[in-house]
């Protein structure tokens, strides 16, 4: 294709689809801002005016492009109501004028300032999507940069020639104004797959890959791009074969997308019949709407640890109630499945003192540090109570070890109810109740606490790290992590077996739920509702209904003869080939080579 050397930079995909085109690299800002020091009180006094005028021009801006979001994107608008909220929060704005008056130093200095005190909450975050969130407040403050530099131009509203923009970042804001017939698609050094930019990107069928680093770097005008959006490569000047094999990639993605995306929205259900639920897992109210447009059948798994670590005080019920309601009325009918508050272990909340552990993911977390503080939780339980009398609302609990921690969480349940009652509130007084499975524990006695709830949830990340004793971040043993271990298939067959004696439906939410090639046999093993990322939808329900029960659940029985992990997947490849050709090529399984 071109003299210069093809070079390959892996990042991550955000939004599927392949695009082929010149690059169109966005101006960046310089990383150094310029310290001030302001020795007149006249000048302080101006440069404070100066930062409110970039709040109010970047307010227009963000309400502009929430206003001339299409109908087909209005349900996106919430994304940037978000960041008008984070405009006003005090934090951000109210924390840089009093930087700017107290240390008589420029606007530029004292939002970097402020904005770095903001993120020291979110270093502590091991959990990358939470981590990801500061991006929000990165984004608004980048718009508002912009703004106290003079730059007035959106370099996308005015492109007249088809590009693949690479940036330093871009906000959901600038991707919303993306003009289709101009963008073919979009790299970033910064960002992640489940940032409302990804969010935005998958709304308008855009192919982008973010975090790459220094793409805006090595790529430059001119430069010819492939952008891979669903293995996250970006591959700059490439060769005329790699070019020919992408552009063959392209159709057989754009015939997928006509043809798989379209079947997302019909039901999950295999070939001879059986129902099999395929939801979402979401952390925020605003991707109810991505989801469903991916085939969603309903929330799977709402986490609610967003809520504690974004703000300097505890959300309360009102709070909580208002976020909840509004996903529960935009399911219109599909359930919602809401965990109660897992924090601690890896994660950090600003406005919670959690002393320090030696071992964080075996002490004070999720339904035990609920337990512990039992104000925090009645408020949870309160919303979630209320929101359910506003669609298909179900309570979720995470970490159940045993049936004495089970029933003392529903005895905090039952108190709500009855201040509810007594307050003459409307909730769904048939309010399902379910518990995440996690544990061996909670494995062993699964028979008993299927007699105590609804339903049950098997979240797979943390039911084989503490089963297999294996931390996936830790380089030196993340390896031996086996999703096919005979050990996990196992636990998941007899959960299963406990599940079905009781008449109770179960759940998957872990990262094999959304594995297209674990599909067949969780089908087999007896699962009846598979929760996942949104992107992960349509294929696993094209797999769902190429799927025969009846004769997984033969070839499930056989899996479980196997001794190793590595015999399972040696097994699992030449079946998933047999029943599924064309589908599975060069199969790999997490912890195994080959």
């Amino acid at each position: 294709m071109s003299a210069l050397k093809e070079k390959v930079l892996i990042g991550v995909g955000a939004s599927p689809g392949i695009a082929i085109g010149r690059a169109m690299p966005l101006a960046r800002r310089p990383a150094q801002l310029a310290y001030r020091q302001l020795n007149d009180p006249a000048d302080v006094a101006k440069e404070a005016e100066r930062f409110k005028a970039a709040v109010q021009a970047t307010q227009d801006y963000l309400s502009r492009a929430r206003d001339d979001l299409g109908k087909e994107m209005q349900d996106y608008a919430y994304i940037i109501e978000a960041h008008l909220l984070i405009l006003k929060d005090k934090l951000i704005a109210q924390r840089t004028l009093d930087l700017i008056q107290a240390k008589k130093i420029n606007a530029e200095w004292a939002l970097g300032q402020a904005v770095s005190e903001a993120q020291g909450a979110f270093r502590k975050i091991k959990d990358e999507y939470i981590r990801s969130r500061f991006a929000d407040v990165e984004y608004v403050t980048d718009q508002l940069m912009r703004h106290l530099s003079g730059e007035e131009a959106n370099q996308l509203t005015t492109m007249r020639e088809k590009a693949i923009v690479v940036a330093h970042d871009l906000s959901p804001a600038d991707t919303s104004q993306m003009d289709l017939g101009w963008v073919m698609g979009f790299t970033t050094d910064m960002g992640g797959p489940t940032s409302h930019t990804a969010i935005m990107a998958q709304a308008k069928a855009i192919p982008a890959v973010v975090g790459l680093e220094r793409v805006s770097q090595e790529v430059s005008s001119g430069d010819f791009l492939i952008v891979d959006g669903s293995s996250g490569v970006v591959i700059v000047n490439p060769e005329e074969e790699t070019l020919l094999t992408y552009r063959e990639k392209q159709e057989a993605y754009e015939i997928y997308a006509q043809e798989v995306l379209a079947q997302a929205y019909l039901p999950g259900e295999t070939l001879d019949g059986q129902k099999v639920r395929v939801e979402a897992n979401i952390e925020l109210a605003e991707e109810v709407s991505s989801v469903l447009n991916y085939g969603a059948e309903g929330i799977g798994l709402y986490r609610t640890e967003f809520f504690y670590i974004t703000q300097k005080t505890i959300p309360n019920a009102d709070e909580l109630y208002e976020n909840f309601r509004t996903v529960a009325q935009r399911l219109e009918g599909k359930p919602v499945n809401i965990r109660t508050l897992d924090i601690g272990g890896d994660k950090f909340a600003s406005s919670m003192e959690l002393a320090p552990e030696i071992n964080p993911a075996l002490g004070l977390r999720a339904i035990r540090y609920c337990l512990k503080e039992r104000g925090m939780f009645k408020e949870q339980l309160r919303a979630i109570l209320l929101a359910s009398a506003h669609g298909k609302v179900r309570v979720l609990f995470p970490l159940i070890s045993g049936v004495s921690e089970l029933m003392e969480a529903r005895s905090v349940l039952d108190e709500v109810r009855a201040e509810l009652d007594a307050e003459n509130m409307a909730y769904d007084h048939r309010l399902e109740v379910g518990i995440m499975i996690e544990v061996p524990s909670a494995v062993a006695v699964a028979d008993l606490l299927a007699k105590r709830v609804d339903f049950f949830s098997i979240g797979t990340n943390d039911l084989i790290q503490y089963s297999l004793a294996i931390d996936r971040v830790n380089e030196h043993v993340a390896h031996l992590y086996q999703p096919l271990h005979p050990a996990v298939l196992r636990m998941v067959r007899q959960v299963v077996n406990a599940a079905q004696e009781e008449g109770i439906s179960v759940a998957m939410c872990g990262e094999m739920a959304g594995d297209p090639k674990m599909v067949p046999l969780l089908i087999g093993l007896g699962l009846d509702h598979l929760s996942m990322n949104a992107l992960a939808i349509p294929q696993v329900k094209l797999v769902v209904r190429l799927t025969n029960c009846a004769t997984w659940r033969e070839l499930a029985k056989e899996a479980l003869t196997f001794a190793t992990a590595a015999e399972v997947a040696a097994f699992m490849t030449s079946q998933l080939k047999k029943h599924y050709p064309g589908m599975f090529e060069n199969v790999v399984w997490a912890g195994l080579e080959g």
